[in-house]
């Protein structure tokens, strides 16, 4: 009895100073700082666990993002952030030039290239998207480059593995990095498979101790493909079977991917060796052959990406200068919108300022307490005078941005704080009038299955939904 009260103690001395750690020693937001002190006030020996395995800030000393100098990026990023500011730029498409601003910015605060030549093809549904990714893959001559945040050793992985053993044992030079929370059911039969065939595969952040792992709270959630250095794909879709809508519980799963041919894949293969070369121990060197891609279509992109280890939110800030420069519309799908202050304000000010906003969400929820902060975040959107869908044909996982016919964003990064500050995550930026107004058309045809959330509807909802959201808009900074 004495070693428990003791035990009880020392715990509770422990939690005193994890408090006091995260308000001075910690630079946290200050909502995210309020609500960990609450997690350890009221929860005094269980809030200490959650806090090691969800609350540890990431050292930043965990990437060698030298790789960046020795690829070339941050040459190229120096010649075309002095172009622009000195007027010499060559604008090959109207968008481009007219969202320079917005380029600017992305060259400046992640090296995101901008380039202008590319074709960009877009799927919205799953068997379509793996039909292409699939064939792509068996037409691979070089090498195959895959990033995925959930590999599932399912009927979908086991089609997967089968293309990757072949192309391997045919002498293509094959690399597959998952993540080791979202992939934490892949069996190890697959993986052994895999490497007995010749393919190269990691974990990101794997777990050193079974089921136990000290970086849970900061995963790799970004999904690229990179085929001989010419085809990438870069979206929502994970793999699984439930991506291809079979998964009873989510029905049909709607979701956005690209295939991207062009300029652009070289950045996207950057990406992928950046992320290769921190979880493995055979680091990616620098070869012409990793960098095949030449000028295809007029289309913008630039490739973006965010974490807990970069100092800016980057593709946060690309999103609020999308919403600002609105003159006419945006519209906004996302599967769980937690925006924090600054993005709420955002798209209040656009509302406000007379633009059209729309904003779309799934009706079905996958993380309870995640849907339910999305539900009350969109409540006060209405109240602002956004207009809030509900999908109810299946489950929506897109994470899409279009704005006035003109700018779009395609990735993997939700509208929430654990995609803008914890999660690494990749988007595609595009300028083109083209690909938003394909964006646009998809939006509006998913309106026709969706319902809209009206105020009024809104103010309906019963008590116990009020109790939900209160409790989980409280929590949402560290959701």
């Amino acid at each position: 009895m004495h070693i428990f009260a003791y035990l009880l103690g020392l715990l509770t001395i422990i939690n005193i100073l994890l408090a006091l750690a995260i308000v001075f020693l910690e630079r946290r937001d200050a909502s995210v700082t309020w609500a960990w002190l609450l997690v350890l006030v009221f929860i005094p020996v269980a809030g200490f666990v959650i806090y090691l395995l969800f609350g540890r800030k990431l050292s930043g000393k965990i990437f060698t993002w030298d790789t960046k100098s020795r690829l070339g990026v941050k040459k190229q990023v120096q010649a075309q952030l002095r172009a622009i500011e000195e007027d010499t730029f060559v604008y090959k498409q109207e968008a481009v030039k007219e969202y320079k601003d917005l380029a600017y910015m992305h060259l400046r605060n992640d090296d995101a290239i901008l380039t202008q030549g590319n074709d960009v093809e877009l799927f919205t549904d799953g068997q379509k998207k793996f039909h292409a990714l699939l064939h792509d893959l068996s037409q691979a001559k070089d090498h195959i480059h895959l990033l995925y945040y959930i590999v599932r050793s399912d009927k979908l992985g086991e089609r997967l593995a089968d293309v990757l053993i072949k192309k391997a044992q045919e002498g293509v030079k094959v690399r597959f990095l998952y993540d080791d929370m979202g992939s934490r059911s892949i069996k190890k039969n697959y993986v052994r498979r895999l490497v007995k065939a010749g393919v190269e595969i990691e974990a990101f952040f794997p777990s050193f101790i079974p089921k136990i792992n000290l970086k849970l709270n900061h995963r790799n959630h970004r999904k690229l493909a990179i085929i001989d250095g010419k085809v990438g794909y870069i979206g929502g879709f994970n793999i699984g079977d439930e991506y291809l809508g079979y998964d009873r519980k989510f029905g049909y799963w709607r979701d956005t991917h690209l295939r991207i041919t062009g300029e652009a894949v070289r950045a996207m293969q950057t990406r992928f060796i950046l992320d290769w070369n921190q979880a493995s121990r055979h680091d990616i060197e620098y070869e012409d052959r990793y960098y095949l891609s030449e000028p295809v279509g007029n289309v913008g992109v630039q490739i973006v990406s965010s974490g807990p280890d970069s100092e800016w939110e980057q593709i946060k800030h690309g999103y609020i200068k999308m919403i600002l420069s609105a003159k006419k519309y945006v519209y906004i799908q996302t599967p769980y919108f937690i925006p924090d202050e600054s993005l709420a304000d955002a798209l209040k000010v656009a509302v406000l300022s007379g633009v059209d906003v729309r904003i779309m969400i799934p009706n079905k929820p996958d993380h309870p307490f995640v849907y339910w902060a999305t539900y009350s975040n969109a409540g006060d959107l209405i109240k602002a005078g956004a207009q809030i869908y509900i999908y109810q044909n299946g489950f929506l996982h897109a994470k899409t941005i279009v704005v006035d016919d003109k700018i779009s964003s395609v990735g993997t990064a939700n509208i929430d704080v654990r995609s803008f500050r914890l999660n690494f995550e990749v988007n595609a930026f595009l300028y083109d009038q083209n690909t938003a107004g394909v964006l646009k058309e998809k939006f509006e045809e998913d309106i026709l299955l969706s319902t809209q959330l009206s105020h009024k509807l809104y103010k309906q909802r019963s008590n116990w939904i009020r109790f939900k959201e209160s409790l989980s808009r409280l929590i949402s900074p560290i959701l």
